[in-house]
């Protein structure tokens, strides 16, 4: 048995060659732009299930797999793709990216890795495990979008009160939605 194919049992998509992978990745890349489009009304802030999505792909794609799809995703961005939320009426390509927002995208990428790292040492398979890895998840969106945010906007903006406080209860649904599904993915999956 290789090492790709160990690393790949331990997540819940196993892809069998480069046109899946390809094919993973682009499938991934459409479900991150579809997630970012649909805006669900939610107090105090409308929702979209980017956050949700990001996670997601780190349990089912595993860090490299689920890595190269939201590069792909956030280089879709950087060439003018409206893929991003607000776009193209928020700004398209690197202005967009480099706004106010960025932080958030670079945490894409911590998230999916981080969570594919800890899918890959089977944390998602059961509820409590899956908990943790999302919640970890979830902050490794929320920590660099914070940082950028209060360096782009000025660290005497209510930074927490712009970027974080608002979002915590819709984070709270999603986090409860990827317990629910994630350990039943598992267990669906045999």
């Amino acid at each position: 048995m290789t090492n790709a194919t160990t690393t790949n049992t331990t997540t819940l998509i196993r892809p069998e060659g480069w046109a899946q992978n390809l094919a993973l990745v682009f499938a991934a890349t459409l479900l991150l732009t579809l997630s970012a489009k649909i805006s669900v009304p939610f107090y105090p802030v409308p929702m979209t299930m980017q956050s949700f999505v990001v996670v997601f792909l780190g349990f089912a794609m595993g860090p490299r797999l689920g890595g190269l799809a939201v590069l792909a995703y956030l280089a879709e961005g950087a060439v003018g793709l409206p893929v991003f939320s607000g776009t193209p009426a928020k700004g398209i390509g690197l202005s967009y990216m480099l706004g106010t927002t960025g932080g958030y995208l670079i945490g894409f990428l911590c998230a999916v890795l981080v969570t594919g790292y800890l899918a890959n040492r089977h944390w998602g398979r059961s509820y409590l495990l899956t908990a943790l890895a999302g919640f970890i998840g979830l902050a490794a969106i929320f920590a660099p979008g914070l940082l950028w945010l209060g360096a782009v906007a000025g660290w005497d903006k209510p930074i927490l009160a712009w970027g974080l406080w608002p979002f915590l209860p819709g984070e709270a649904l999603k986090l409860a939605l990827l317990v629910c599904i994630v350990p039943l993915a598992w267990r669906a999956r045999g």
